[in-house]
């Protein structure tokens, strides 16, 4: 018998749980939640405004699994809406070769769903059938001929958005999941190369909340030191106009979170002295009040 857990009045399974009852192997869960196929839930009131930890974990309701189950051609038709294919793979749905599959990628016609890193830390990127589909059907001139002008300057240039697309995936899918100001200051927080950070959020304790509350961008198994590098570089934004992109959305996020939740950011508090308390060695109580910008 699967086990739930109630949150918010409602029966819940572990995304382990609802794979089991949905028929999905672990990875295609993952995917489902993120797409928003599978319904998620918080597990609970960690997350809560005002509290200082990382955001809990979600759950799946009871009657999200029945809904699907209740499905015409379950698991079958749910499994199909969440399969992806390579660029080789991609380009055999498409009636193209691979290279033109390649180059079209690149440009960012169609927005990787997610990636690996192999053990040449090489990364590979995976894309939804149906969007790849979708795309031939919608834009058939584009899969014969000459390729545009406009594409092929960008490709000569050594342009690849692939990496900066599936970035802009995943921060909109976190980004939708939370209310939280602070959460959603973190997700962007999250694709900015450390310096790029520290210019932007220069308080340590502000820094120091966004890391608790860094959401998980991807997850893989890195078995060599140049997947590891592949793979955190790939969760890092790194053009220009990406970087400035996320700059000042983090700087309008931060506002945000200052003005509407300013006591989430604690001071730490000055210890006691153990000696007679005077004028002049008296511990101040006293906190510099903090700037509450108004949202840009």
């Amino acid at each position: 018998m699967t086990m739930t857990v109630m949150c918010d009045g409602r029966q819940t399974l572990s995304t382990t749980q609802a794979a089991q009852e949905l028929e999905l192997r672990t990875g295609e869960c993952e995917l489902a939640t993120q797409l928003g196929e599978v319904r998620t839930v918080p597990a609970g009131t960690a997350d809560r405004p005002g509290s200082a930890g990382r955001p809990a974990r979600r759950r799946v309701p009871a009657e999200e699994i029945a809904r699907l189950q209740a499905e015409p051609g379950f698991p079958e038709g749910l499994r199909a809406r969440l399969r992806t294919v390579t660029t080789n793979e991609a380009a055999a749905l498409m009636g193209i070769g691979p290279g033109r599959a390649l180059r079209l990628t690149r440009a960012g016609c169609v927005s990787p769903v997610r990636f690996y890193v192999n053990r040449f830390g090489a990364v590979v990127w995976l894309y939804l059938a149906s969007e790849i589909t979708e795309f031939a059907d919608r834009e058939p001139e584009l899969l014969q001929g000459d390729t545009p002008a406009s594409m092929r300057v960008m490709l000569t240039s050594g342009q690849d958005w692939r990496g900066r697309q599936w970035r802009s995936r995943r921060v909109a899918q976190l980004m939708g999941r939370t209310d939280d100001p602070w959460e959603s200051a973190a997700v962007i927080a999250a694709v900015l190369p450390p310096e790029e950070l520290a210019s932007v959020a220069d308080d340590p304790l502000e820094r120091a909340l966004l890391r608790r509350l860094r959401p998980t961008l991807a997850s893989a198994i890195t078995a060599t030191p140049a997947a590891r590098e592949s793979f955190e570089r790939t969760l890092t934004s790194e053009e220009f106009d990406e970087v400035l992109w996320y700059r000042v959305n983090l700087s309008r996020a931060l506002e945000s979170a200052r003005r509407e939740d300013p006591g989430r950011v604690r001071r730490p508090t000055v210890a006691r002295t153990s000696r007679p308390a005077s004028p002049q060695n008296s511990p101040s109580w006293t906190q510099r009040p903090r700037s509450l910008s108004a949202h840009a």
